[in-house]
Parts: structure tokens; sequence; C-alpha cells
């Protein structure tokens, strides 16, 4: 993502990267150590992206956005937003009421977190992104404060009564960013 972005021209297409992590933490810029609870057999990873530390595994829909937010015309804050609305737009149409929160980005439902954002801006460009959690072991989450939240309970589909493959969840979630974006783009493009 780093090198893509560096390298990007202005009429360099955007992209999306669909993709599942092994087992990972990550700690963003602002993230404390101390959000990491208790060490485990998972390796914690000092990332470029906003935020605190989170947990990526299998059967999380992660999808990175390589987004040229000048061309687009489209503000930080703007971005997140639409990533949130991608997301509640999505679960809406599998029978679940998500909602954003001030000040805490990413979706929830009812009190648990059911999605997370975090994205670096370099050159006007975003990378980084979302990410769904669909049918994982979600144990992980246990072992720090997710998003830097002492007590944040994770949820995922499955546990929401939604049973959908993570690809099932990136086809969808690829489709409606695509839509928000107003680019038609990545769907001719096949991602």
């Amino acid at each position: 993502m780093q090198a893509f972005t560096a390298e990007r021209g202005p009429e360099t297409p955007d992209e999306l990267w669909l993709l599942q992590h092994p087992p990972v933490y990550t700690l963003g810029l602002a993230g404390k150590p101390e959000h990491l609870l208790e060490a485990s057999e998972v390796p914690v990873v000092k990332i470029d992206r906003g935020g605190q530390i989170t947990y990526h595994g299998p059967g999380q829909a992660v999808i990175y956005l390589l987004i040229d937010l000048q061309r687009r015309k489209l503000m930080v804050r703007q971005m997140v937003k639409l990533l949130e609305q991608a997301l509640i737009d999505v679960l809406a149409d599998w029978g679940i009421q998500a909602e954003r929160r001030d000040g805490a980005p990413g979706v929830y439902v009812g009190e648990a977190k059911v999605a997370a954002l975090g994205l670096k801006i370099s050159r006007g460009c975003s990378y980084h992104g979302l990410a769904l959690n669909v049918d994982m072991d979600l144990s992980p989450f246990d072992r720090i404060n997710p998003c830097g939240y002492e007590g944040l309970v994770c949820t995922q589909l499955r546990d929401l009564g939604v049973f959908v493959t993570v690809s099932e969840a990136h086809t969808r979630l690829a489709a409606r960013l695509d839509e928000l974006l107003g680019s038609g783009y990545f769907l001719k493009a096949g991602a």
C-alpha cells in the first residue's frame, strides 16, 4: 500500500484490495502499548494508520481503499463517513440495525463493535481501510482494549444471525463502496 501510494500519479486508477489477514494485532500511530492487555502468540505490528490497537484474523473481511481523495474532492472526515455508511447499508441489507458513534470511528450494533476503520492519508491519497467481523475467533479481542476503549465488546455477523462467507461480505461491501464513491470502476475491474 505504501509503495503503491508513493508511486501513483494523477491518473493512477484507485483500487480496492479485498483480503483476510493471518492472526495479527496492529498498533496504529496513536497506539499505546498498554492497550495490549495480555501478550500471546499473536504478533503485534506497528503500522502507519490512525487509531489504536485492533485485531485482524481469518474470518474478517478487510478492504483496503487506495483512493485519490483530491481527485474525488473528498475530505478525510467525508471518507470516514462514507466507509461507515457503506458498512451500515450492507448490514441493513442483512436486517441488522447498525450505527456510527461520534468520536469513535467504526460501526456498532448496540454496544458492540462489528467493524473497525483506520486510514492513512499520504499525498492526498488514502490507504488502509475497514475490517468487518464476519465469522471469526473473537477471543483475541479479549486481550486488548479494542481501538483503545477499555471493555469494548466486539461482535460478528455470525453472532448476529447472518451466515455469509468473507467472500460474500467482500462482494457486498465492494459494490456498496463503488456506488458511494460514484466510480463504477471497481466492479468493472473485477475487484
